[in-house]
C-alpha cells in the first residue's frame, strides 16, 4: 500500500516537471581521517599532524529530475556549524539552480523543523519539505556523498581550514562531475527501488 502510494507521487513529480532533492549535513575535521593504505612490509606509513579540531561543515543534496532522468550534486561549505540559517540559505540555492517542484528530504535534526521552517516554506510556493524517518540514515543516498568526500580525503594531512576547504571542495566537485558516483548513491541507500 505505501509503495503504491510513494509510486503515484513519483508519477506526479514527473507531470509536473520536480524535482526530488536528498539533503544532508556533514563536517569534515582538520584531524586526518585515517584508512588502510598500501605500504612496504615492516614500514608502517607514519601520518604527524597538529592537533586541531577545526572542521569545515558542508550541506549537500542529490536532485533527481524524474522527467528528464537527470542527477545532480548541489553544496554549499561553512567554516562553522550549520544552523537554521545556513539551511535556508541553501534551501534558497536549489531553488535557484532548479526548475518546477522542489521536494527536499531531510532529517529530522532541530534546524529543519519548527515554526521558522513553516514561516520559511509559506514563503517559496514550490518548494516541499519532507522528512526521512528517525534514525534511517541508510535511505539518505547523500550519506554516500558525505561518504565518498571522506574516503577521499582520508590519509591526508591538510595544514589549515582553508586547505581543508580547498580539498573538500575538489572532492564534491569530482562527485558533481561523476553521474555514476551519484547514482551508486541512489543504489546504495535502502530507497524503494522504484526511485533508482
Amino acid at each position: 500500500m505505501e509503495t503504491e502510494a510513494l509510486a503515484g507521487g513519483k508519477k506526479n513529480a514527473k507531470r509536473l516537471g520536480a524535482h526530488i532533492v536528498f539533503c544532508d549535513e556533514s563536517g569534515f575535521l582538520l584531524i586526518p581521517t585515517v584508512a588502510k593504505t598500501w605500504a612496504p612490509r615492516g614500514k608502517t606509513p607514519i601520518l604527524r599532524h597538529r592537533t586541531c579540531r577545526d572542521k569545515v561543515s558542508a550541506i549537500s543534496g542529490i536532485s533527481v529530475s524524474l522527467r528528464y532522468q537527470r542527477l545532480g550534486l548541489y553544496y554549499r561549505l561553512y567554516l562553522d556549524n550549520i544552523g537554521r540559517l545556513e539551511v535556508f540559505a541553501f534551501l534558497r540555492h536549489l531553488l535557484r539552480h532548479l526548475r518546477g517542484q522542489v521536494i527536499v528530504l531531510l532529517d529530522n535534526g532541530s534546524s529543519h523543523k519548527g515554526d521558522a521552517m513553516r514561516a520559511f516554506r509559506s514563503c517559496y510556493r514550490r518548494l516541499h519539505i519532507d522528512y526521512f524517518p528517525g534514525y534511517a540514515p541508510e535511505l539518505n543516498p547523500d550519506e554516500g556523498v558525505s561518504s565518498l568526500t571522506k574516503r577521499k580525503l582520508a590519509n591526508g594531512r591538510p595544514d589549515n581550514k582553508e586547505d581543508l576547504l580547498r580539498q573538500v571542495n575538489n572532492a564534491l566537485s569530482d562527485i558533481r562531475r561523476s553521474s555514476a558516483k551519484l547514482r551508486g548513491c541512489i543504489v546504495q541507500s535502502d530507497l524503494p527501488s522504484f526511485l533508482r
